[in-house]
């Protein structure tokens, strides 16, 4: 795989811990681990996957909670403050962003200066949804794991190995998606935001995005009457839904387009007590797009 180059304001709140089968931390870690801090679940995925039993791993956003607009506590922040690296990606919630500019100093790794970024559909700025495209996850991990090689050189050898593993484990799961949506009768993806423009364009497909990159925007009366009408333009039978946020503007669309809907997660989260991974939803996510697309 060639490789790529790449607010804050606080509520009373707990501190939140790991998604399922991610550990809680200390500030410090203990028993020699070291003290990864996620700042959402896909780089709480990376970081359990990469670090394995020689991190501990705990994330900012609690098990199905949407990310983006997360607010941290006091505590929290004193955790960026404490852990040996944070995990994040800069530009998807504010206030991690400036906990991190506050707080981490250089322990911190931002995967969006990694690997290239799409521009946002609406507005300047860029797309941060990037681990959307398992090649790209694919070079965080190799990232990440020469990351924590270097923060922790004692397990150097044994990060860069589960590193490896995985990249291969999600260049796989690329392989699946560029063969599954190879030949498809339609390539057009209508969504409840703006989430999947990097799954879009790494497998040849269109994004109508419902809302923009925050999924609490509702679109005007006009932009849903317009958006019924490309629904119908394109051939488009589903409009896709997510996990976290409400349905109900989705399934409006789809009533007034003549569709159907269906769940279409962009993992910016895993329910509390799910035994699914990063791997396993997307691999749901292959499924309901070739049911969606009239793939053969």
């Amino acid at each position: 795989m060639p490789a790529f180059r790449s607010r804050p304001a606080v509520l009373a709140a707990a501190l939140a811990l790991a998604a399922a089968g991610l550990t809680a931390c200390g500030d410090g870690g203990t028993g020699g681990r070291a003290d990864v801090l996620a700042s959402f679940y896909p780089m709480a995925f990376l970081a359990s996957r990469v670090g394995g039993p020689d991190v501990q791993v705990s994330t900012l956003t609690r098990p199905g909670a949407e990310p983006h607009d997360l607010e941290l506590t006091p505590k929290q922040i004193g955790h960026v403050k404490k852990a040996r690296l944070t995990v994040y990606v800069n530009g998807l919630q504010p206030a991690v962003d400036d906990a991190v500019r506050h707080q981490a100093g250089h322990r911190a790794l931002d995967a969006g200066a990694l690997v290239p970024l799409l521009p946002a559909t609406e507005g300047p700025g860029t797309d941060p949804h990037l681990w959307l495209d398992p090649s790209r996850m694919a070079v965080l991990a190799t990232a990440l794991g020469d990351r924590l090689a270097n923060t922790d050189p004692a397990h150097a050898a044994a990060y860069r190995e589960r590193a490896r593993t995985l990249a291969g484990q999600l260049t796989a799961l690329d392989a699946a998606f560029k063969a599954g949506l190879r030949k498809c009768a339609r390539t057009t993806i209508v969504t409840a935001h703006a989430a999947f423009g990097y799954l879009a364009a790494r497998y040849g497909l269109r994004q109508v995005p419902v809302a923009g990159v925050d999924p609490s925007a509702e679109p005007s009366p006009r932009r849903l009457a317009d958006l019924a009408a490309l629904v119908r333009e394109t051939g488009a039978t589903t409009v896709f839904t997510e996990t976290l946020a409400s349905p109900k503007v989705a399934a409006a669309l789809a009533r007034a387009a003549g569709a159907r809907t269906a769940v279409l997660d962009p993992l910016e989260g895993i329910r509390k007590g799910s035994g699914d991974d990063y791997l396993s939803v997307m691999r749901t996510n292959l499924t309901v797009l070739r049911a969606a697309l009239g793939c053969p």
